[in-house]
């Protein structure tokens, strides 16, 4: 089994363009290569947007080298981007984008939310792509709320959500480069789950909401980040209070990594070159999905 390696905590909060308030949980700054393939993972909100004329959001910026996964628990977004891939992401929608060799899009409450306004909450979850895939075409997937299978969990132990790998033999809808899990999990106090990844993995668990136990001495409150260690086969959550998780596991990607703001490659001539390829207008190319 595996055991807890560590929590990652940050409690400051901050804007990211219009989307306020940001809680930056996972960063490549701060961990590199620690927690491959996972690269970011941002909580926004819970939060409340009050109704307004203007759509609020974050302007035109660019990506390359890897994918940007959004999941929206309450609130709608809208997205626009360069190879023309855009749509509204409501309350249960997951977005999934593959940036690849190189997209600028834009992220805004939509024009309907906007004027109603109404509470709002997201993760955004960055993940690398192997070299092989860095330079290939961007992608694009919309995964609505009704294409998500739920799992209810034995014992009225809670539910999971497979949005993209696998559990109890279910499949996700998301297409991926790599194997990875990405699991929406919510777990009813005094109950404990069981999850499976195989052993050099990585694993980690981002508690929104909740009170988890791992071990009788290892207890991790709300908006802590559990990162488990990578010896073992699986790992078993205890939860304390009624919980709500992301559950991410994943095979690592054994490569350098160089990232620079947006752009994460595999060298750091290979992020000034994605700067001259911005600058040059060598963004957007045709989607592949």
């Amino acid at each position: 089994m595996k055991s807890l390696a560590f929590v990652q905590r940050n409690d400051t909060r901050s804007a990211v363009g219009d989307f306020s308030p940001v809680l930056s949980v996972l960063s490549y700054y701060d961990l590199g290569n620690t927690v491959s393939p996972f690269l970011l993972l941002d909580h926004i909100g819970p939060g409340q947007l009050l109704p307004s004329t203007q759509q609020k959001g974050v302007h035109d910026h660019p990506h390359r080298g890897f994918e940007t996964v959004t999941l929206v628990y309450q609130g709608e977004i809208e997205h626009k981007d360069s190879t023309g891939s855009g749509g509204i992401i409501r309350s249960g929608d997951v977005q999934w984008m593959t940036a690849a060799s190189g997209v600028i899009h834009q992220e805004y409450f939509s024009s309907a939310f906007s004027q109603h306004g109404g509470r709002f909450e997201m993760v955004q979850l960055w993940v690398n792509l192997p070299a092989a895939d860095k330079m290939g075409p961007p992608g694009y997937q919309s995964l609505t709320r009704a294409q998500i299978p739920v799992l209810d969990l034995p014992n009225d132990a809670g539910t999971v959500r497979v949005v993209a790998g696998e559990f109890d033999h279910i499949t996700g809808p998301a297409k991926t480069h790599t194997r990875i899990n990405v699991l929406d999990v919510q777990i009813h106090a005094n109950h404990e789950v069981a999850f499976c990844c195989e052993a050099g993995d990585t694993a980690m668990i981002y508690l929104l909401a909740g009170r988890l136990q791992f071990s009788a001495n290892e207890i991790m409150e709300e908006q802590g980040l559990a990162v488990m260690s990578q010896h073992g086969t699986g790992f078993v959550i205890s939860a304390l209070e009624n919980s709500r998780l992301l559950v991410l596991t994943g095979e690592r990607i054994n490569e350098p990594m160089s990232g620079r703001g947006p752009f994460v490659m595999n060298s750091y001539a290979e992020i000034l070159q994605g700067y001259e390829d911005l600058k040059n207008g060598q963004f957007g190319l045709k989607t592949s999905s």
